[in-house]
């Protein structure tokens, strides 16, 4: 496990979530333990270590009180590879649909993306010497004639180099590049082309369980591997040759291997909208099971208990991976899983419906905060936005209103109706007459959303 967030203790792992998340303590308290466990299991000796396997979870709450956010941040604190999946989105195992299995082969597509970042971010320095060393020679030379294959795969040969510079004309040009005094100037280089664009139609859904990738499968035929030249700015041109530079400077074979270790020991699968294949309405019916319901349960059930899952980069076993599920449970209710499925998520965590209060502190408190979001927007357009305590207030006291008239949708209320509070001020920003400074009251509040919290009819409509 990578080190960093994987080291925090869970008070630490709790204070770093209460940066960006407003209460639901238990279910802060709940991942912190689960991820520390990970860190404990880690330091283990013997067989024993094999044997301890995470305590699955089970997020119950209303939509918008921040289950999904809870995941996420843990993932990004870990340095975890994390996927998010819809549980509705899955069909039983031959019918049309997303078969479950699809969801660790994500996990591992998200681990070796981080992975690759990480050693990318090792090689960054020389891959950028090395990019500034072409992009000198390109300079100085121009474009070289294209070494793209022929028709038949066969790459011809190249042509007589020119002269290489001298030291002091390559430092001379290197000096202005990083000057930026080249930066205006256009430049022609070649990059891998996307592939043949007729592969895309095969990658629709009911196609995962292929296990291979037949856009690299035909891109390693001859005469496949395809570039094309661009013009480009220099700058441009510096930060694709780098890219190129470092993917040849990066071990591909050590990322895979590293990244199926990382999705095995700390890889986070969140299944979303888990209460939607909790309905037993088949078995009630004395009908048969409903192949995106019951049916997903039983496939989903072998991969949280430990399975093996074969995915293109090799085989992955599910032992380790942590899986944390959610749902509002409306409807359906926890005990409408199948009893063996309910017994793999033995920790389970309600997450309270949130007050107005918890609506001043989400608008107030955390660093990602929507006022600070629109804030920062209408900056770029010259206008200082600025609300008042009091229209603070006001705007969670309307939230919760219309949640409460409504269908309680949590903190995404927040967003419509600020959406619509900012309207004018959103459309007017770029005008040069306008005023740029905008203050929001509770004034100001009320009156650009009388009409529509008083209409309980409109309000369902637009809030």
């Amino acid at each position: 496990m990578p080190a960093g967030g994987a080291n925090l203790t869970p008070r630490e792992i709790v204070s770093e979530l209460d940066r960006y998340i407003v209460g639901q303590s238990a279910a802060k308290r709940a991942v912190a333990i689960a991820l520390r466990n990970r860190w404990r299991r880690q330091r283990v000796t013997g067989d024993l270590k094999d044997e301890i396997t995470p305590k699955n979870i089970i997020l119950i709450g209303p939509t918008g009180v921040g289950k999904t956010e809870i995941a996420r941040r843990l993932a990004r604190l870990a340095q975890a590879p994390f996927v998010k999946v819809e549980a509705s989105k899955f069909t039983e195992v031959g019918y049309v649909g997303r078969d479950v299995e699809s969801m660790v082969r994500d996990l591992v597509e998200a681990s070796i993306a981080l992975v690759r970042e990480e050693e990318t971010a090792k090689v960054r320095t020389r891959a950028r010497e090395a990019a500034e060393d072409r992009l000198v020679e390109l300079l100085a030379h121009g474009t070289p004639a294209s070494s793209r294959p022929g028709s038949m795969g066969f790459v011809p040969p190249p042509p007589s180099s020119p002269g290489r510079l001298g030291d002091a004309e390559r430092e001379k040009l290197r000096a202005q590049l990083r000057a930026g005094t080249l930066d205006d100037r256009m430049v022609d280089v070649d990059v891998a082309d996307a592939g043949p664009t007729f592969l895309r139609n095969f990658s629709g859904q009911g196609m995962e369980e292929i296990g291979v990738n037949l856009s690299d499968l035909f891109r390693s035929m001859p005469g496949m591997a395809r570039t094309r030249r661009r013009s480009v700015t220099v700058p441009e041109a510096l930060e694709l040759l780098a890219q190129e530079e470092a993917g040849r400077l990066v071990d591909q074979d050590r990322v895979n291997r590293e990244a199926l270790l990382r999705a095995e020991s700390a890889g986070i699968i969140f299944i979303d909208e888990i209460d939607k294949i909790a309905s037993r309405e088949g078995a009630a019916r004395g009908g048969g099971p409903d192949v995106s319901r019951e049916g997903v349960q039983r496939d989903i059930l072998p991969i949280v208990e430990g399975s093996t899952v074969t995915t293109k980069y090799g085989p992955v076993k599910t032992d380790h991976v942590l899986f944390i599920a959610a749902g509002a449970f409306h409807v359906s209710k926890p005990a409408d899983l199948i009893p063996e499925l309910q017994g793999r998520f033995p920790i389970r965590v309600e997450l309270e419906p949130l007050r107005q209060e918890d609506l001043v502190r989400i608008l107030r408190e955390p660093r990602n905060s929507l006022i600070r979001q629109y804030t920062a927007l209408l900056e770029t357009e010259g206008v200082s936005l600025h609300f008042t305590d009091d229209a603070v207030a006001e705007v969670a006291r309307i939230a919760a209103l219309v949640n409460s008239r409504t269908q309680d949708i949590g903190a995404r209320r927040l967003h419509t109706i600020l959406e619509r509070l900012l309207d004018p001020v959103s459309f007017e920003a770029s005008d040069p007459a306008r005023s740029r400074d905008e203050v929001i009251d509770a004034g100001v509040v009320r009156t650009r959303l009388k009409e529509v919290v008083e209409d309980e009819d409109l309000s369902r409509y637009i809030l």
